[in-house]
């Protein structure tokens, strides 16, 4: 347990979940046909972008101040990972009557509009991004994101205090 504690260990385990989550994301997407919504593919982004931090940061194995570098970059990451899922989660619970309209296509907005708006329109979400296609244990794809997001990114705050607090080397 106490090498687990490790900096190391875990931005290996971070990189790792990532990649597991997105390959089960890819599953759903083309062996079960559930088509992700704009919402879906940024929270997508921001697995990848925690994954690959966190693979980086194994990989490399820095000392104290990479460490916490990596570790901040994972914590942002994880960070707006949990706005975007915790939107998810609002618009999937909203009331048929206050559901959005379903909008354009991703890729049609990134070809006809400048990327700020395209974040803002995602952002505020459609009438697809509100259809729950899939539970487990009674949470839908985002709640489970939103769960993800969440542990890994106070997971990778604690490790980053308590090795530094016992002194523990990569």
């Amino acid at each position: 347990m106490k090498k687990f504690l490790q900096p190391r260990a875990w931005f290996l385990f971070v990189g790792l979940a990532c990649a597991a989550l997105l390959g089960w994301g890819y599953y759903k997407q083309h062996v079960d046909f559930v088509d992700p919504c704009p919402l879906c593919i940024l929270q997508r982004l921001a697995f990848l972008w925690m994954g690959v931090f966190g693979l980086i940061a194994a990989v490399h194995g820095p000392a104290r101040v990479g460490q916490w570098l990596y570790g901040m970059l994972v914590i942002i990451g994880g960070a707006v990972g949990m706005v975007l899922s915790g939107r998810h989660v609002w618009l999937q619970n909203l009331p048929a009557g206050q559901v959005p309209d379903c909008g354009m296509g991703l890729n049609y907005m990134l070809d006809t509009m400048p990327i700020m708006a395209v974040f803002r329109e995602v952002f505020y979400g459609a009438g697809e991004c509100a259809e729950v296609m899939w539970t487990f244990l009674g949470l839908s794809i985002p709640a489970w994101a939103l769960v993800w997001f969440t542990g890994l990114t106070f997971g990778t705050l604690f490790i980053l205090i308590v090795s530094k607090r016992n002194k523990v080397l990569p």
